[in-house]
């Protein structure tokens, strides 16, 4: 059986935002962070490694802003676990000072980049960058903002759909490959 993982960003996401709003519809679990004010890309990818490892089966990620930086680092120890991850409005790397810890090499699974071409926190050319890199399919939001609450991102059934399309895509390329 897998398991579904939701990695907040910056603050947490709050009983608006659409993580929330998506965790009971995937069955998921947050993975909680000792300080949400606090973003340290050490200690949120350990919370997001810890997470995973105590977690049954393969594991997918719904992530969003720093959230998506703490598990591209995460998956560089427990890459094998991830089935896949949906990686929305990440943030960029270079606010935080932390570009020399996040990979730049392509993913061991299936993942989505959903960026924005209005986000505040990280421009649309450097997602689709970031998104080559990992190998991930780069999915263009228009003017979505940081696809957050404050951008009206509370229920967001195109992320719902985005979610279930990724996992619908990565069985097919597992049956594929175990054929």
């Amino acid at each position: 059986m897998d398991s579904v993982l939701v990695v907040p960003g910056l603050n947490g996401s709050g009983p608006e935002h659409w993580q929330t709003w998506i965790e009971p519809l995937v069955g998921a679990r947050r993975v909680e962070q000792a300080d949400w004010a606090q973003p340290d890309i050490e200690l949120w990818s350990t919370r997001v490694v810890e997470a995973v490892e105590s977690s049954p089966g393969r594991v997918w990620l719904i992530a969003h802003s720093f959230g998506c930086l703490a598990s591209v680092v995460a998956a560089q120890r427990v890459g094998e676990r991830i089935a896949g991850a949906l990686l929305v409005a990440p943030a960029s790397p270079d606010k935080f000072g932390v570009t020399a810890r996040i990979p730049s090499a392509a993913l061991p699974f299936a993942a989505v980049v959903a960026a924005s071409r209005n986000d505040p926190w990280m421009r649309f050319l450097s997602a689709a960058t970031w998104a080559e890199r990992w190998g991930a399919q780069l999915v263009d939001l228009g003017d979505a903002g940081h696809v957050n609450v404050d951008s009206g991102h509370g229920p967001w059934p195109d992320g719902l759909a985005l979610f279930n399309r990724l996992q619908q895509s990565a069985a097919l390329i597992v049956g594929t490959v175990e054929s």
